[in-house]
């Protein structure tokens, strides 16, 4: 129990776990302040038992009930204030602090951690540490503390009592113990299944036009079914485990406070204690087994809370890129890569890979599906971190390069588009967020996005579903574009950048494309021929490796796989419907 608490407080950090512990140490104050309720109970009964009450005995009692209550409700407030403060403060600390830890994990991080999981952890985990975990953690302290110093009390009192006392106290900490280990063998399964929970819903839910086109409807709804049932069952399976044991804690706090009304009342008749004594130790009992109570119930999701510190601290461990290079403003940005090699979950995908990409050139990478195109521009750009030999951008190693710097000179556009749920014109001034509109629709009129901007209702100022779900796929490149051009890097890296413009925009689009990349380093994954045979150089990757590499008319007198290439792209073009 208190390994877990220990954790908790260190996954806070230093700010927040002094937030934490004051108010543990507030609640302290707060229950002798409740305490303070037996002196003024006392005092009366002692008056009573005196045979006449005077004004200073009603005074005194009043006085010292009016502290007690004024005592505990500032402190209680200010504790609470502090649990409030402290969970929320550290969740959206920690919720920063993961998203900026992932901006500088290789890619293939996300491709071996399920979109399911990522989103569960800065979600369901992040929402049981600031709203459960501070609750449980702070109620447990407290109560246990609190136990702890009531019994301290009862011995001033008398000593038999507090030795029931520390007996039962035992009797519940054994107990306890026993619900902690169940708990510990349910609350790992709880977290993957609100994990795959989370996973099957945002598949369904993106996946939706293919569940319908392919008629999957019924096997991706059974899919989803299973997941919620699972997460039902698991939640269930706790309260049935943790009500028995829960309920046996409540009775041995209970039976704790019944043994010493009992022992008090025998002591009493026995002689050996006085009436005053006997009352203060019976209210006491019912003081006793309500801050037990609390404590027990509320532990049994200290293991929920454990899981939860160490999903979260899983990311934050997992190792990043080395981004601590120098802040570099190279002469030139030549790109050049010697002997490079790359696997993925051991399979090889670019193998002794060489080559040079001068400054202010355009080399189109070329080549069947799967035969490394993607992940070696990926290596280039240093999404990736090679396994063997080196890329360098003007001459330096890009890892000598901190990250930020090295991105500065790089800009994007993606054949699978992502716009974030926003406006359109902050997601075109996504590289340049200080940028003023007069440059926003500037470059959007350079990438043929204007005219249907300005026809949305509410034009720039439109916010797109997330991912950009709510534009067709020509116009999401169309801005994405735009965004490249506002960045205004001087290396260009394009993924085929026109495979979803209708051919009505092509043109126009090439012709943005064109001033986009002007006086540029461009490198481009290229199908289409009219976008690669003007490249400087043309590189050919088959199965990791640089097949071929020229001009366009170098390598058409080559036998080999660019011109098959070519040959299948003209015979392609050349197709018609007759009529």
């Amino acid at each position: 129990m208190l390994k877990v608490v220990r954790k908790f407080f260190a996954f806070c950090g230093v700010e927040n776990r002094r937030k934490f512990i004051t108010s543990v140490w507030l609640s302290v104050f707060q229950a002798i302040f409740e305490a303070l309720k037996i002196p003024a109970i006392a005092a009366m009964i002692r008056a009573l038992m005196r045979g006449s009450v005077e004004t200073k005995d009603i005074l005194l009692s009043f006085g010292i009930m009016l502290v007690s209550i004024i005592g505990s409700g500032l402190l209680k407030a200010r504790a609470s204030m502090l649990q409030t403060e402290g969970g929320y403060d550290t969740c959206a600390r920690k919720r920063v602090e993961i998203a900026e830890h992932m901006r500088y994990l290789p890619m293939g991080y996300f491709n071996a951690n399920s979109l399911g999981q990522i989103t569960s952890v800065t979600t369901n985990v992040m929402e049981n540490l600031e709203n459960v975990a501070t609750r449980v953690v702070m109620l447990v302290c407290e109560g246990l503390l609190t136990t702890s110093l009531i019994i301290v009390m009862i011995f001033f009192f008398d000593w038999r009592i507090a030795l029931v006392l520390l007996v039962g106290f035992a009797l519940f900490l054994l107990e306890n113990s026993r619900l902690q280990v169940a708990a510990g063998k349910l609350a790992g399964t709880k977290i993957k299944a609100d994990e795959k929970l989370v996973e099957k819903v945002l598949e369904y839910l993106q996946g939706m036009t293919e569940v319908k086109a392919y008629h999957l409807t019924g096997q991706k709804s059974r899919e989803l079914n299973d997941a919620i049932s699972a997460n039902s069952k698991i939640n269930t399976d706790m309260e049935l485990t943790f009500i028995p044991r829960m309920t046996i804690q409540s009775y041995i706090a209970k039976l704790t406070g019944v043994a010493m009304v009992a022992c008090s009342c025998a002591f009493f008749c026995s002689g050996s204690m006085d009436a005053l004594t006997t009352v203060v130790m019976v209210i006491s009992s019912f003081i006793i087994y309500a801050s037990l109570e609390t404590a027990g119930n509320y532990s049994a999701l200290l293991r929920v809370v454990d899981v939860s510190v160490d999903r979260a601290q899983e990311i934050l461990d997992t190792r990043q890129m080395d981004i601590s290079g120098e802040d570099i403003y190279p002469v030139t940005r030549d790109i050049d890569a010697q002997d490079v090699s790359f696997s993925y979950e051991k399979r090889r995908i670019i193998d002794g890979v060489s080559l040079n990409i001068p400054e202010k050139t355009t080399t189109a990478i070329v080549g069947p599906s799967g035969g490394g195109k993607t992940t070696l521009v990926n290596l280039l750009a240093r999404f990736w971190d090679v396994d063997a030999g080196s890329v360098s951008l003007g001459g330096r190693n890009v890892k000598d390069y901190d990250m930020d710097s090295l991105m500065s000179n790089f800009s994007f556009v993606f054949q699978n588009v992502y716009l974030f749920h926003d406006t359109i014109a902050n997601n075109i001034r996504f590289g340049q967020p200080e940028a003023d509109m007069e440059d926003v629709i500037a470059a959007a009129k350079k990438a043929c996005c204007h005219d249907f901007i300005s026809a949305l209702p509410d034009g720039y100022d439109t916010v797109v579903g997330e991912g950009g779900a709510s534009l067709s796929g020509g116009e999401k490149q169309r801005i994405s574009i735009a965004r490249a051009m506002m960045k205004d890097a001087p290396v260009i890296f394009l993924d085929e950048a026109t495979a979803n413009v209708d051919p009505e925009n092509e043109n126009e689009l090439m012709r943005a494309i064109q001033a986009l990349t002007a006086e540029k380093t461009v490198v481009m994954i290229a199908h289409r021929l009219k976008t690669v045979e003007h490249a400087d150089q043309i590189l050919v990757i088959d199965h990791g490796r640089i097949a071929s590499q020229g001009t366009h008319s170098e390598l058409m007198e080559q036998d080999g796989i660019y011109r098959d290439f070519i040959g299948e792209r003209r015979e392609a073009a050349s197709w018609k419907v007759k009529w």
